[in-house]
C-alpha cells in the first residue's frame, strides 16, 4: 500500500482472519475512498465495517452539517420514524398507565391498580430496553444514507441488535454519571436551604456548585463522540470512551469555531435550546397556574397541597402530548447531526 500498488477495490484479509474482503474495508489502511463504490449492505462482509466516511472529501461547513442533517432525515423519515415508534409506544404506554393510576384522588389497592401498576412498569423496563436500539439505528441509517446507499430498517435491524450490549452498557456509564452529578446538584441546593444561617454555608456550596458544573462539562466534551466510536467504529466500550476524548479535543490547529469540541457543544445547544421551547409550550399553562398559587398562597404546605391537587385533576393534556411527540419525532435529527459531524472530522484526522 505504502508502495501504491494496493488499491481500495483490491481483495484482501487481515493476518488474524481468514475472511476475504476488500482493501477499503479494513480499518485504518485507506483514510477515505472516493474513487470506489460504497459497498452494499448485503454484500456479506463488507457490511461490516461502516467506519469509512461519505464519498466526499471536501470538509463541510457547520451551515452545511445542519443542511445534510436534515436532508437525511427527509431522505430515510420512514426509517427515522420507525426508531422512535420502537422507543416511543413503549414510552407512551408508561404515561397512560401513570395518569390512569394518578387519576383518581383516593388510589384503591386492588387486583385493577396491581394490573395497571405493573404494566406501566414493564413499559418503562421497555423502554429502556430499546434505547440502545435506537442509538445504534440512528449511527448506522444516517452512515449508510450520508454514503449514497439504500438503507431499510428491517434488512439493517439484525446488525443494528448486534451492537445492543455494547451501547446498552456505555448507556448506564454514561447516563449515570450523569445522574449522579445532577443528584449532586440537588444535595447542594438542598444544603443551602437546609443550611444554618452562616457565611460559611453559602460559600462552601458556591464551591461545590463550581465543582459540579466543572465535572459536569469535563464529562461531557469527553464522551461527546462515545456512540459513534461504539457503532460505527466498532470499538469496545472503553476504546469508545477514550477514542471520544480524542476526537473531541482533537482539531487544536484549526479555528475554535472548526474544532469537533465546539461544532458539537453548538449542535447539543440548539437541540437544547430547542427542547426547552417546547417543554415551555407544553407546560406553559401549568406554569402560570403554579406562579399564581406562589403569589397567591401564604403557607408553604398548603401551597404543596394545591399544587399537586392542581396536577392530579389536570388529567391528559392533548398539546403536551402533541409537542412531546414533535420532539420525540424531531430527536434523529441530533444524532444525525453528530454522525455528520463524527464522519467530518475523521476526515481531518485520516
Amino acid at each position: 500500500k505504502t508502495e501504491g500498488r494496493l488499491l481500495p477495490g483490491n481483495e484482501a484479509r487481515r493476518a488474524d482472519s481468514d475472511l476475504w474482503t476488500t482493501a477499503a474495508d479494513i480499518p485504518d489502511l485507506f483514510g477515505v475512498v472516493a474513487a470506489e463504490p460504497a459497498p452494499s449492505l448485503s454484500s456479506g462482509s463488507a457490511a461490516e465495517h461502516l467506519t469509512q466516511p461519505p464519498v466526499e472529501l471536501q470538509r463541510r461547513g457547520f451551515a452545511q452539517i445542519l443542511a445534510e442533517a436534515f436532508r437525511i432525515y427527509g431522505k430515510g423519515f420512514p426509517q427515522f420514524f420507525g426508531l422512535v415508534l420502537i422507543v416511543a409506544l413503549p414510552s407512551i404506554c408508561t404515561q397512560l398507565a401513570n395518569s390512569t393510576l394518578g387519576a383518581s384522588s383516593d388510589v384503591e389497592l386492588n387486583f385493577r391498580t396491581f394490573i395497571v401498576a405493573a404494566f406501566g412498569l414493564c413499559m418503562l423496563l421497555l423502554t429502556l430496553a430499546t434505547w440502545p436500539v435506537f442509538i445504534a439505528g440512528i449511527q448506522i441509517l444516517t452512515a449508510e444514507l450520508s454514503a449514497g446507499r439504500e438503507a431499510r430498517l428491517f434488512k439493517l435491524f439484525p446488525r443494528i441488535l448486534k451492537f445492543w450490549p455494547r451501547v446498552a452498557i456505555l448507556c448506564i456509564f454514561v447516563y449515570g454519571v450523569f445522574f449522579l452529578l445532577t443528584v449532586f446538584g440537588f444535595g447542594i441546593a438542598i444544603m443551602i436551604i437546609a443550611g444554618e444561617s452562616s457565611l460559611f454555608v453559602p460559600f462552601l456550596a458556591l464551591a461545590l456548585l463550581g465543582l459540579q458544573v466543572w465535572m459536569f462539562g469535563r464529562f461531557f466534551i469527553n464522551v461527546l463522540f462515545w456512540q459513534q466510536f461504539a457503532v460505527l467504529a466498532d470499538a469496545d466500550p472503553a476504546s469508545a470512551l477514550r477514542q471520544s476524548k480524542e476526537l473531541a479535543r482533537s482539531g487544536r490547529d484549526l479555528p475554535w469555531f472548526e474544532r469537533p469540541l465546539w461544532r458539537g457543544v453548538l449542535i447539543a445547544s440548539i437541540w437544547f435550546a430547542f427542547v426547552l421551547v417546547l417543554q415551555i409550550g407544553a407546560e406553559w399553562h401549568t406554569i402560570q397556574q403554579y406562579f399564581h398559587e406562589v403569589t397567591a398562597t401564604q403557607d408553604p404546605q398548603a401551597l404543596l397541597q394545591k399544587l399537586t391537587e392542581s396536577q392530579r385533576v389536570r388529567g391528559f393534556d392533548l398539546l403536551s402530548f402533541s409537542l412531546n411527540m414533535l420532539q420525540r419525532i424531531l430527536q434523529p435529527l441530533l444524532g444525525i447531526a453528530f454522525v455528520l459531524l463524527y464522519l467530518d472530522s475523521k476526515i481531518d484526522i485520516e
